[in-house]
């Protein structure tokens, strides 16, 4: 039992948790009519629990997340790529979301008018319903999608839709050949990362109260000051922060424009320009 568990068990320990407690329930049906004997060796109590670390007290691991400043420059390459896993991704990005709520989202969810996303609580980590504020450029992002199908969207998968692994491949094809995307301790980055960074930019690059930037990310929050937050779903407030993460995202967009047109074009007397990869043109 040790041999298939221990491999995962640091991993993946939610999967590797729930497979043991699988195990150990067929054994027991095993045993019980008759097809096996002795003690059950996927037990938890008495046996595993004094071989493997206790799933719920170990360290939570950390997704690697994009640094903060380069967040207009990967924004940048993110929206040349075209393609239905990359606009899924840049709707993550804008909304603070996470992926399985935007691979599912369905287009009566919406309402561009009001500038509201309403997800049903079934999608839902924390099961209730919410109601994410969409800044103007989430919005016009979702107007560009088109709008025929009821999955916004759609793919391949049996349930027609696009798939987790569809973003994954997104993320690394954007790292190939070498990997450019990476957070600080050299990982490279993943979709779920982009939350960290969100949460990392509301709390040192603005005065937002923490409990705002809880709520934008569908979190539970249980300090009696947050859940008087919690009474009303703030939505107003929740709008001001996510209009400002986009703003930041298109003011380092806009400046990495400017850094990228600098490096290629260099002014000559004859009033010539020069592009650095050697091409020469008369731009007034």
């Amino acid at each position: 039992m040790l041999s298939v568990l221990t491999p995962i068990w640091d991993e993946v320990p939610t999967a590797a948790s729930n497979l043991r407690g699988r195990i150990e329930s067929v054994l027991d049906w095993a045993t019980a009519h008759g097809y096996r004997e002795g003690p059950n060796p996927a037990r938890w109590k008495g046996h595993l629990k004094h071989l493997l670390a206790n799933p719920r007290t170990k360290e939570k691991k950390h997704h690697p997340a994009l640094p903060i400043e380069q967040m207009g420059e990967f924004m940048r390459e993110l929206r040349r790529r075209p393609g239905m896993a990359f606009r899924a991704l840049e709707l993550a990005i804008l909304c603070a979301s996470r992926s399985g709520e935007v691979l599912e989202a369905d287009w009566k969810e919406f309402d561009l008018q009001a500038g509201t996303w309403t997800i049903p609580g079934a999608r839902m980590k924390v099961g209730k319903d919410q109601r994410v504020a969409l800044s103007k450029a989430a919005i016009e992002l979702l107007r560009t999608m088109p709008t025929s199908n009821c999955p916004v969207f759609p793919g391949k998968s049996k349930e027609g839709l696009l798939t987790q692994n569809a973003l994954y491949r997104a993320l690394e094809q954007m790292n190939r050949p070498e990997v450019k995307w990476k957070d600080r301790d050299g990982e490279a980055i993943t979709v779920h990362g982009f939350r960290t960074s969100f949460r990392t930019w509301g709390g040192e690059r603005t005065n937002f109260p923490r409990e705002v930037i809880e709520q934008c990310l569908a979190h539970v929050v249980a300090s009696a000051v947050e859940l008087a937050y919690l009474r009303t779903d703030a939505l107003e407030k929740r709008r001001k922060v996510m209009e400002a993460w986009a703003g930041f995202r298109a003011r380092l967009e806009a400046k990495g424009n400017v850094v990228a047109l600098a490096a290629r074009l260099v002014r000559r007397r004859d009033g010539w320009f020069v592009d650095t990869r050697g091409v020469r043109s008369n731009c007034g």
